[in-house]
């Protein structure tokens, strides 16, 4: 039962999510941005994991506090729900096309949080939605999660494509390092922890 409920409640933001490693891409999601439902959407169908998110935040000042909470947040549960790590993967990789776009994830699950972003997208905006805040989220799934993301755009121009790229191939990647490893009697560390 690798799953999670966590409810986070600020003066700025109020986020409700609930997420299951092992489902099949289910839940519906609901943060007041639309761009970040669409990352969001893109990702339990990726990742393969059943996730329900219910932010409100105040987007009338704009939308950093909400994008960072629900990466907190999802950081979070993703942390919870995989417990004492034993018998996982712990490592995965994907490379994902978005048409002209090429980006890429790699992941380790081992308990040390770090991001380190490689992008040069050329727009600043999808529509209202500021493409910065794609790390912010990011690095605050790092830190909760306890993992050790590193994301590269190896090419493309559009910024609605890259950010696709991002959050696909983030998703491969969780969904390969998530995995329970038949092989791995114990922790996947030569420590013995995680």
């Amino acid at each position: 039962m690798r799953k999670a409920e966590i409810k986070r409640d600020t003066k700025e933001t109020c986020i409700s999510l609930s997420l299951d490693l092992d489902g099949s891409g289910e839940g519906e999601i609901d943060t007041g941005i639309g761009f970040l439902n669409h990352m969001l959407e893109l990702f339990k169908k990726h990742a393969l994991v059943d996730l329900s998110v219910t932010a409100k935040g105040d987007v009338d000042v704009d939308y950093h506090h909400t994008v960072e909470d629900v990466g907190l947040v999802l950081g979070k549960a993703i942390d919870e729900a995989l417990g004492d790590r034993k018998g996982l993967v712990r490592y995965g990789f994907a490379s994902i096309p978005m048409d002209e776009a090429l980006c890429e994830t790699s992941l380790d699950l081992g308990g040390r949080p770090y991001l380190v972003m490689q992008c040069a997208m050329k727009h600043m905006f999808v529509r209202d939605f500021e493409v910065k805040l794609i790390e912010e989220f990011f690095r605050s799934v790092s830190v909760e999660a306890r993992a050790n993301i590193h994301l590269r755009q190896i090419y493309g121009d559009e910024a609605h494509h890259v950010c696709e790229g991002f959050f696909k191939s983030f998703a491969r990647a969780l969904r390969v390092a998530k995995a329970i490893d038949p092989l791995e009697k114990g922790v996947p560390s030569s420590k013995g922890v995680i």
